[in-house]
């Protein structure tokens, strides 16, 4: 048996319950075959798959919190510190009902070789927890966020672990535990990013995911000779990484004409409207039903479905597999051509195999999302600095970032003879630093 095989075995059997950590495994692993083949006797006496899937330490705490009626609520807090080989370990908190142990373990085995391929000294972690932010009062989001930072800031640090935001941690989140860590710590240091601008935060770090997402998806297209002018775009998701995708795209020249959130989704023939998308979701924080209701060339649809829209470029910005093997079918039937993902995994395995065999290229989260966390890392080096560069500045330096992500992929996958599979490059390209650096620095 192939050392890739008896790891995958190992990892099936002692994770049975973390389909979406397996899932992430077994994407990452197939892909690093050839890799793994032409040194597997050293990566083998090494024990480098079983360290690499392995996190470095999990963390599970209790969160209890007050709410505005006084009722006493218990949620649970995860940190999964997955590995720093080269550098502190960096990703983001997330905070919705859906969040498990292996939910979080898949994040952070993702940020690794994400973290990685953005050429920044960073390593890879995440955390989160099963508080669900929609709904409650300002108070109640503060008393949860203070009891949470109250646990976790016993684990992180500058130089340590530094979260940033995710899906349900935005700038209030991240405002009430940095508020907290002071408080606790006594030390005003860079342990968080996406803070707020007046206290250490980073220009475009909004807007990062979203505009790195269309970097790379721009430099796809115009190295196969193709632009973003005048191509029909369909999104999904409607949070921060979503807005500032359809916001840039458009920029390009290209047509955005779909959106979702977790009960329907809008289709706008006109184009979305940013603004209009923009108050609904940040300032009302309401459905979409509100953003079809202003606007007349709308449709709003109960459940899921932009998949089926015709369009020539996809992205996926909502969450973890939400685009199947019958939506794949049908980008391809209706000729599209480019799929970038967003969001971290939101494509299951099949799907992804069946639009690289009917020639859609495809670019996994762990290149095409980079744009957020590289930009968090440039804020650590602003806080190191003492620091502030200007919105021109940090955008420069994420675009640069996004393009060489595509060239370091593109690279890769030639490398190993899979010219054009990108999942390949991205894995080959994430895995290939962070395995040097732990050979070079012995087994720990």
């Amino acid at each position: 048996m192939s050392y890739v095989d008896e790891v995958l075995e190992r990892v099936k059997a002692k994770n049975a319950s973390e389909p979406e950590f397996l899932q992430a495994v077994e994407e990452v692993l197939e892909s690093l075959r050839p890799v793994i083949e032409a040194n597997e006797e050293k990566y083998r006496k090494e024990a480098l798959l079983e360290r690499i899937t392995e996190p470095d330490r999990q963390l599970k705490f209790r969160v209890p919190w007050v709410d505005d009626k006084g009722q006493v609520q218990v949620n649970t807090g995860y940190r999964v510190q997955f590995n720093n080989s080269i550098g502190p370990y960096k990703g983001g908190l997330r905070l919705h009902p859906s969040v498990n142990i292996g939910i979080i373990k898949f994040l952070g085995f993702e940020q690794v070789f994400k973290n990685s391929l953005t050429g920044l000294p960073i390593g890879g972690g995440k955390g989160g927890s099963d508080f669900d932010p929609k709904g409650k009062s300002d108070r109640e989001v503060m008393a949860f966020c203070q009891s949470f930072m109250t646990e976790l800031c016993k684990y992180i640090g500058a130089d340590v672990d530094v979260p940033a935001g995710d899906i349900g941690t935005g700038a209030r989140e991240i405002g009430y535990m940095f508020g907290q860590y002071k408080r606790i710590r006594g030390m005003y240091e860079g342990v968080l990013t996406g803070k707020g601008l007046t206290y250490g935060g980073s220009l475009a770090r909004t807007e990062a995911t979203g505009y790195g997402l269309l970097y790379i998806t721009e430099e796809l297209m115009k190295c196969h000779g193709e632009s973003m002018e005048g191509k029909t775009v369909v999104v999904s998701g409607a949070g921060n990484v979503a807005i500032y995708a359809i916001q840039k795209a458009q920029q390009m020249g290209a047509k955005v004409v779909t959106c979702s959130d977790s009960t329907g989704w809008i289709y706008d023939p006109e184009g979305i409207d940013v603004a209009l998308l923009k108050e609904v979701k940040e300032v009302k924080r309401a459905r979409l039903t509100e953003y079809a209701a202003a606007r007349k060339s709308a449709e709003y649809h109960e459940g899921r479905g932009v998949w089926q829209i015709k369009c020539d470029i996809a992205l996926p910005c909502a969450t973890q597999n939400e685009l199947l093997i019958d939506d794949a079918k049908q980008l391809v039937a209706n000729g599209c051509k480019a799929v970038c993902e967003g969001a971290n995994m939101p494509t299951t395995l099949d799907a992804t195999k069946y639009l690289q065999d009917n020639g859609v290229w495809f670019i996994c989260g762990k290149a095409s999302n980079a744009g957020g966390v590289a930009t968090s890392a440039l804020e650590m080096s602003q806080n190191s600095e003492r620091l502030s560069w200007t919105f021109e500045e940090v955008d420069a330096k994420l675009k640069q970032i996004m393009v060489n992500i595509y060239h370091n992929i593109d690279d890769a996958a030639k490398r190993y003879n899979m010219e054009g599979n990108y999942v390949a490059g991205a894995n080959i390209a994430g895995f290939e630093k962070v395995a040097e650096a732990m050979l070079a620095q012995g087994v720990c």
